[in-house]
C-alpha cells in the first residue's frame, strides 16, 4: 500500500504514539525499525534516483530526520533508566550534526554518569549555540566551572540585547550557590530581586528560600516559599523542602494540606510524595515514610530530599547501614548541603562509630568553612566523647558568638550546661534566645531547667507554651505528667477540697493523649537538616 518513505513516516508515528503511552521498550523497537527503513530508503534513492519526480523531493524533505529519531530513542532509554544506552545512541551522532537539545541531553547524561569533562564540553556547546540557555549555565556552574568563565560566554549577547544587564549578576549569584558561599549568594539574589525586571520572580524566590534553609534561617525560608506559592499556586519545585520545614514547626495539618494540593497538581513529581512522607515521618509512621521516599526516588533519582527522607526513615527503623548508603548518595548529588552531611554523621553516631563521625565533621568544617552550622556540627560529635567536652564548649561559644539566634547551637549548649548542672546559666541562655524567637524545643528545655531549680509553676507554663507550638511534642507532655505525679503525694495530704480539685484535674486527659503522635523534638535533626 505505502511507499518506502511513507512506511518510514508511519513507523515514526507509531513509535511516537507508543512513547506517549509510556510503552518505552516497544517505542525503541519501532524507532529501530524506522531507522532501518530510512537506511534502506537512502540506499534506494542513491541507486535509483527518481528523475523528474518533483513531488518526491518535498515529501522526502518533510520526513523526520534520523537525528531526531535517535534523540527520541535516547529519550526512551532515559525513561527506562538505561543511561548507558542513551549515551551510546547520542554519541553515534556526529558532533557537527548535534542540535542544542541533543547536546543538552548528552551533558546531563554525562554529568549523571560522572563524566564531568565530557559534560562540560557538551554544556559549552549548548551555550555556543544558545548563549541564553540558563540550564546550561547552571550545569557548568554545578561542575565547578568558574562564574567568570561562564559569564564570558554570554558577554556578546548581553551587549547586543537590551534589558539583559541582570544576567551577569544572576550568574554571579548561582556561582556562589554552587561553591557553597550561601551568605554572598543570598545578598546577590536579594539585590537582583529589587530590580524591576526580576521583582516577584518565582524561580529567584524559590532559590532564595532554599538558601535561607541551608543557612538555618527557617523563618525566612518559609516566608519566601509562601511568597513564591502565592505568585504561582501550581508551583512544585522546592515544595518538598517547604513541607519539611512546616513539619519541623509542628504544622502537620498544613503539611497534609500541602501534600494533597501537590498531588492534585501532579503525582509524577517527587515533591508530593516527599511532603506526604514528611507527614508520615513526623507522625512516627516510619514504614510509610520509607515507602513514600522510595516512590519519590523512583520518580526522580536525583531528588536529594527524597534520599534524605528515606535515609531518615531507615535510620529510625534501625537499618543504619542502608540509611548510610542513601545519605552518601545525597552528599554526592549535593556536596555543599550541610544537611546531607549531618544525616550521615547521625548514622555514624547511631552505630557508635564516633571516629568516622569525627572524620566526617572535620571534613565538612574544612570544606564548607567556619560558620555557626559547621561549628555546631563538629561540637555535636565532640559531645559524644568525654575527652572532647571542653572542645565542644569552645566550638559552641564560637558558633553563638557568630549567630546568637542559631537554635541548634543554643540547644547543644543547653544540653552541655545540663550535664554540668549549671542550671542558672542554662536558664539565662534560653531566656535570652526566647526573647527574640519562639521555639517548641527551647520552651521545653527551659521547662526542664526550671524543674531542676524547683520553679515548678513557671516550668508548667513553659511546657504549656511548647505544646501550644507543637501539640505532638511528647517530651513536653511527659514533663507535665512527671510534675503532676510528683505533686500528687503532697496533694493527698492537703484539705479535702484540694483532693476534690485534684480529682478533676488535667492528669487523666494528658494520660489519654495520643502517645503515637509525631515527636520531632526527639530527633536532634530529622535528615540532619537545619
Amino acid at each position: 500500500m505505502f511507499s518506502p518513505s511513507q512506511k518510514y513516516q508511519l513507523l515514526v508515528y507509531h513509535a511516537d504514539s507508543l512513547f506517549h503511552d509510556k510503552e518505552y521498550r516497544n517505542a525503541v523497537s519501532k524507532y529501530t525499525m524506522a531507522l532501518q527503513q530510512k537506511k534502506a530508503l537512502t540506499k534506494t534513492s542513491k541507486v535509483r534516483p527518481a528523475p523528474g519526480n518533483a513531488a518526491s523531493t518535498p515529501q522526502n524533505q518533510s520526513l523526520p530526520s534520523e537525528i531526531e529519531v535517535k534523540y527520541k530513542m535516547a529519550d526512551c532509554y532515559t525513561m527506562l533508566k538505561q543511561d548507558k544506552d542513551a549515551i551510546a545512541i547520542l554519541d553515534g551522532i556526529p558532533s557537527r550534526q548535534r542540535t542544542p537539545k541533543i547536546n543538552m541531553m548528552l551533558a546531563n547524561l554525562y554529568k549523571k554518569a560522572g563524566q564531568e569533562r565530557s559534560a562540560v564540553t557538551s554544556y559549552k556547546e549548548v551555550l555556543r549555540q544558545c548563549p541564553l540557555a540558563l540550564d546550561a549555565i547552571l550545569g557548568l556552574l554545578s561542575l565547578s566551572v568558574k562564574g567568570a568563565e561562564v559569564a564570558s560566554m554570554t558577554l556578546n549577547v548581553i551587549q547586543s540585547i537590551p534589558n539583559l544587564d541582570w544576567l551577569s549578576a544572576w550568574i554571579k549569584a548561582y556561582a556562589f550557590v554552587h561553591t557553597g558561599d550561601n551568605t554572598r549568594a543570598i545578598n546577590t539574589i536579594c539585590s537582583l530581586e529589587k530590580k524591576s525586571l526580576l521583582r516577584d520572580n518565582v524561580d529567584l524566590l524559590g532559590t532564595l528560600a532554599d538558601l535561607y534553609f541551608r543557612v538555618g534561617d527557617n523563618k525566612n525560608a518559609i516566608l519566601k516559599f509562601e511568597q513564591a506559592q502565592m505568585l504561582d499556586p501550581y508551583l512544585i519545585k522546592g515544595m518538598d523542602i517547604y513541607g519539611y520545614l512546616l513539619a519541623r514547626e509542628g504544622r502537620l495539618e498544613d503539611v497534609e494540606n500541602l501534600g494533597c494540593r501537590l498531588f492534585n497538581i501532579s503525582d509524577q513529581h517527587a515533591e508530593p510524595w516527599v511532603v506526604s512522607g514528611c507527614h508520615s515521618f513526623y507522625t512516627k509512621r516510619h514504614s510509610r515514610a520509607l515507602y513514600l521516599g522510595a516512590k519519590a526516588i523512583q520518580l526522580n533519582s536525583n531528588s536529594v530530599q527524597a534520599l534524605l527522607l528515606k535515609g531518615a526513615a531507615l535510620r529510625n527503623m534501625g537499618r543504619v547501614q542502608e540509611a548510610i548508603i542513601h545519605f552518601r548518595e545525597a552528599i554526592r548529588l549535593a556536596p555543599c548541603r550541610l544537611d546531607c552531611c549531618e544525616g550521615l554523621i547521625q548514622c555514624y553516631l547511631a552505630s557508635n562509630s564516633v571516629r568516622e563521625a569525627m572524620v566526617m565533621a572535620n571534613n565538612v568544617y574544612k570544606t564548607l568553612g567556619t560558620n555557626a552550622q559547621t561549628l555546631t556540627l563538629l561540637a555535636t560529635v565532640c559531645l559524644e566523647d568525654p575527652v572532647t567536652q571542653e572542645k565542644a564548649k569552645t566550638l559552641l561559644d564560637k558558633a553563638l558568638l557568630q549567630r546568637p539566634d542559631y537554635i541548634k547551637a543554643v540547644v547543644k549548649k543547653a544540653e552541655l550546661l545540663s550535664r554540668e548542672q549549671k542550671y542558672e546559666e542554662g536558664i539565662s541562655l534560653l531566656r535570652n534566645t526566647l526573647a527574640n524567637q519562639s521555639d517548641c524545643v527551647l520552651h521545653r528545655m527551659l521547662g526542664d531547667f526550671l524543674v531542676a531549680v524547683n520553679e515548678f509553676q513557671e516550668a508548667m507554663d513553659q511546657y504549656s507554651i511548647a505544646l501550644s507550638l507543637d501539640p505532638n511534642d511528647q517530651k513536653s507532655l511527659e514533663g507535665m505528667q512527671k510534675m503532676e505525679k510528683e505533686e500528687s503525694p503532697t496533694d493527698a495530704t492537703q484539705e479535702e477540697d484540694v483532693d476534690d480539685m485534684e480529682g478533676s484535674g488535667e492528669e487523666g486527659d494528658l494520660e489519654g493523649s495520643d502517645s503515637e503522635a509525631a515527636q520531632w523534638a526527639d530527633q536532634e535533626q530529622w535528615f540532619g537538616m537545619q
